[in-house]
């Protein structure tokens, strides 16, 4: 009997704990993992994260990841973690990722491969044969393979038959009562919340935004914002060519805070990226009571569903998302209407809580631990913030 199939004495598991690696540079699994750190599970699973990746040049993080992988190896050695629970994007991501899902399987403990990319299966069709084969096998041989949602659990089945892969989806910290938004009639504001690049579209936004405000002026005109990092040059560029000046700007990257009050004050949120995961911001615009219009891919479709708490256009479709963008600004019960049905749906189902609860049911099932009793489903203090560094 191999390590990673011998019960481990619940008093032990706890000793042992649970590691987790994934970056620290800001975007989608930062915040993940940052908001699953201030549940009950990392102090009940006593994690200690590792920092694989960062913000900055490549050559700093082939350094940083040289160090990363000596303290993993030399834990798997001399104090192996009950599990290792690793997030993956694509390209360098999961090649690293990779490399530490063999370590921790040679040493007999149990992996859980956590794939947040919404190109990922883009990024495994465009590998080379050999390589894609070794893809497929990493997946196959990870304990358990995390997707955000059932469209995507589904579509990496599909690819890798082997491989024991689980539908989880992304959550955030929610308080108070379900906010009913109370807006006026007057044009609304509507926002563009991410990098700027070819996938997420931007550049077709600002083309349906002109489609939109064709023939409109002065107080009749919607206001959109375009928030983020990337090619804002690019943005502004299109701007211009468009003619659309008065209606729209590039507001450029925001601190997390002026985000969340941004999200606050505008009404509709738009992202119609042509590949992603799971957004963050499309989770907290829709737990704020905004309005969401986003394209239908990856697992945006597990988290809106289409006109009862939000709308979905088809990606790069230029027409689809202008028309989908006149029907809400010019009605503004429909905006409401959506805003609280959105914000219902993630107090219902996308709470921080409620995802570390599925994490933790299924780090029971690998290691063979019992059910939590309803004393601890019930504990209601929260639990300590983990350190993500």
């Amino acid at each position: 009997m191999t390590t990673r199939d011998r019960p481990v004495p619940p008093a032990q598991q706890r000793r042992r704990g649970v590691l987790w690696v994934s970056t620290v540079a800001h975007g989608g699994i930062r915040s993940h993992v940052q908001t699953v750190a201030t549940t009950r599970l990392w102090p009940d699973w006593a994690v200690e994260h590792l920092a694989s990746h960062a913000d900055g040049t490549r050559a700093r993080n082939a350094v940083r990841f040289v160090f990363t992988l000596a303290r993993f190896g030399s834990r798997l050695l001399l104090d192996p973690p009950l599990l290792v629970h690793l997030h993956t994007s694509n390209r360098g991501s999961f090649v690293r990722k990779t490399i530490l899902t063999w370590l921790a399987a040679a040493a007999g403990v149990p992996v859980v491969l956590h794939v947040h990319s919404g190109e990922f299966l883009v990024f495994l069709d465009r590998l080379p044969r050999p390589a894609r084969r070794a893809a497929v096998a990493t997946l196959n041989r990870a304990t358990a393979v995390v997707a955000l949602g059932d469209r995507w659990a589904d579509r990496l089945r599909a690819v890798a038959p082997g491989a024991s892969v689980h539908s989880i989806p992304n959550g955030i910290p929610v308080s108070g009562p379900t906010p009913t938004r109370h807006r006026s009639a007057d044009p609304p504001h509507v926002v563009f919340v991410g990098v700027i690049r070819p996938w997420k579209a931007t550049l077709l936004l600002l083309d349906a935004w002109a489609q939109l405000v064709e023939g409109r002026s002065g107080a009749e005109l919607p206001r959109l914002s375009i928030v983020g990092s990337g090619d804002i040059e690019g943005a502004r560029r299109r701007i211009r060519e468009l003619g659309i000046e008065s209606s729209s700007a590039v507001v450029g990257w925001l601190q997390p805070a002026l985000v969340q009050e941004l999200l606050g004050e505008a009404d509709i949120l738009v992202l119609p990226s042509t590949h992603e995961g799971q957004p963050m911001v499309i989770l907290e615009a829709m737990a704020s009571g905004m309005c969401v219009i986003a394209s239908a891919v990856g697992g945006i479709p597990d988290l809106i569903d289409d006109g009862r708490t939000g709308l979905l256009v088809p990606p790069s479709d230029v027409g689809a998302l202008a028309a989908s963008l006149r029907a809400v600004v010019g009605d503004v019960e429909l905006r409401r209407r959506l805003g609280y049905a959105a914000a219902e749906t993630v107090r219902s189902t996308f709470t921080a809580e409620q995802v570390a609860a599925r994490i933790d049911d299924l780090y029971r099932r690998i290691v063979g631990e019992p059910p939590p009793t309803a004393a601890e489903v019930d504990r209601a203090a929260p639990g300590a913030p983990g350190t993500v560094r």
